[in-house]
């Protein structure tokens, strides 16, 4: 396993604006972290990966490891056509739920077809597709049909709260494609996107059991925080000690000696 790490824009909800993709950035550069984008700024309906943000959003993450989170706006099959190029243009892979992949979770799947002119995009423009933890007996399911083509996003918290399977389960079914990661915590009861080392949260042996499966596999994986405020800086603090100083995960990221005065202050 070679693990890097990336934030969700999720972070920032609340303190976003049309001015802070540049400070939001530049303040995860300086901690050597990269960015996993959100779609959109939490509650307003423009889209990042539209054609005429790409100068903004190439310059914004110079230098970073990017990855995208999918339109989740039911995107057509043109708009998906536009997020793989601009995934292609960010050098990032595109994680998408079921439901944006055009694979309602509710109902037994009978066709493929819009899924498959995605990955048949995605695959023109080398960009890697990873579905997002969903209902573990479609995601093999969906996994099977399309092979190396699709790769999994394994949502830490969406599984533990999963009444039917079992967070060891999950592990042992999909732990050999998984690509992506989104490290959160939770409770058990609802999906609060608290840091991971939540006192009463995931317990320490699932965290152990899904490292110790993760090692046993040759796959290049982006580990993403996914958590919502209070303080960003708080939450990346929190994070990293309990996954690199408890739980000893590998390749801790670093601080950028030229960024050691960077800070986080919304626009």
């Amino acid at each position: 396993m070679r693990i890097k790490y990336v934030v969700s824009t999720m972070l920032f909800w609340w303190r976003e604006n049309h001015l802070s993709l540049e400070p939001e950035c530049q303040f995860l550069k300086s901690l050597g972290l990269g960015v996993e984008l959100w779609p959109n700024i939490k509650g307003q309906r423009e889209c990042r990966y539209e054609r005429q943000n790409w100068p903004r959003l190439a310059a914004a993450t110079e230098g970073m490891l990017v990855s995208m989170r999918s339109r989740n706006d039911d995107p057509t099959l043109e708009q998906w056509a536009e997020q793989i190029e601009c995934a292609k243009l960010l050098d990032a892979n595109i994680v998408t739920d079921l439901q944006s992949f055009g694979i309602p979770e509710s109902i037994e799947v009978d066709g493929y077809d819009f899924s498959k002119e995605i990955v048949k995009i995605a695959e023109e423009n080398n960009v890697k597709l990873c579905l997002e933890t969903g209902n573990l007996a479609k995601l093999k399911k969906l996994g099977d049909k399309f092979g190396s083509a699709v790769r999994y996003c394994f949502d830490v918290g969406y599984v533990n709260l999963d009444p039917e399977f079992t967070f060891t389960e999950y592990v042992d079914q999909l732990g050999g494609r998984i690509a992506h990661l989104h490290l959160t915590d939770n409770y058990g009861h609802t999906d609060d996107h608290e840091p991971p080392g939540l006192r009463g949260g995931i317990s320490r042996r699932n965290w152990d059991y899904l490292l110790d499966a993760l090692s046993r596999y040759d796959n290049d994986i982006i580990g993403s925080f996914e958590m919502c405020p209070c303080m960003p800086d708080v939450m990346i603090r929190q994070a990293s000690e309990f996954l690199f100083d408890e739980q000893k995960w590998p390749n801790r990221p670093q601080k950028q000696p030229d960024f050691v005065s960077a800070t986080y202050n919304p626009v």
